[in-house]
């Protein structure tokens, strides 16, 4: 069965590689959007343990919020969610869970999906390049989603414990999907694939016992001839 499948694959690919290409970065990235899934509550919890949770981590002050308080590129106030951000243990859960993700991401959509055989080193540079950027964007996003969506979960629906896991995987399906749809594009371009250029094969020696055209063979055929004559 196995079998028929990697060959219907194959032919699909061969037919379709664009299609396939894209394909399989959705199985991948839905992959590694499940393994975030797994591990932001425990990364959460963890933190959640230390007093990291009452530091405040609020950056990069950009406009004004509806109701007159700055806006934060970076928002994680001091206090445990709802009422407060989550505090410096809730952005670091967020950002240890994107970066290992992102790491995986990276070796699996390289070799996989794209089957790059250019400068690693140069596509890892482009590749936290993008990543920096998506952060960023994200992290300001996030300020408009977040709170609303713990509040809704946690309060307005009365689901405690539970409704604030929830908004956690929430949170961190809507950061996938940013990531997904942003990426995509910029893997192209970072994932080159260069031609292979195969050597030419080496030419086959003449059996032994041929007599090759202009060689001794030919030479004492003449020198028979020459005889008779």
């Amino acid at each position: 069965m196995f079998r028929r499948i990697g060959q219907a694959w194959s032919g699909f690919s061969e037919r379709r590689p664009g299609t396939a290409q894209f394909l399989l970065f959705f199985l991948l990235s839905n992959g590694v959007t499940v393994l975030q899934l797994a591990l932001m509550p425990a990364f959460k919890a963890a933190f959640g343990m230390t007093g990291l949770v009452d530091t405040s981590f609020q950056v990069l002050p950009v406009g004004s919020n509806p109701d007159g308080s700055p806006f934060f590129v970076f928002d994680y106030a001091a206090g445990g969610l709802p009422e407060g951000g989550g505090g410096l243990a809730y952005f670091l859960a967020v950002q240890v869970t994107l970066l290992i993700a992102q790491v995986i991401n990276f070796f699996a959509q390289r070799n996989v999906t794209f089957k790059s055989n250019t400068s690693i080193w140069r596509a890892a540079f482009w590749y936290v390049v993008a990543y920096v950027v998506i952060t960023f964007a994200a992290a300001a996003l996030q300020g408009l989603y977040k709170a609303p969506i713990y509040e809704l979960l946690i309060d307005t629906w009365g689901l405690g414990k539970t409704g604030e896991t929830m908004a956690d995987m929430v949170t961190m399906i809507i950061n996938s999907a940013l990531s997904f749809w942003v990426f995509f594009p910029i893997f192209k371009i970072i994932f080159k694939r260069d031609p292979e250029v195969q050597a030419p094969e080496p030419a086959a020696a003449a059996p032994a016992g041929v007599p090759v055209s202009g060689g001794a063979g030919e030479s004492s055929s003449s020198a028979r001839a020459g005889q008779e004559v």
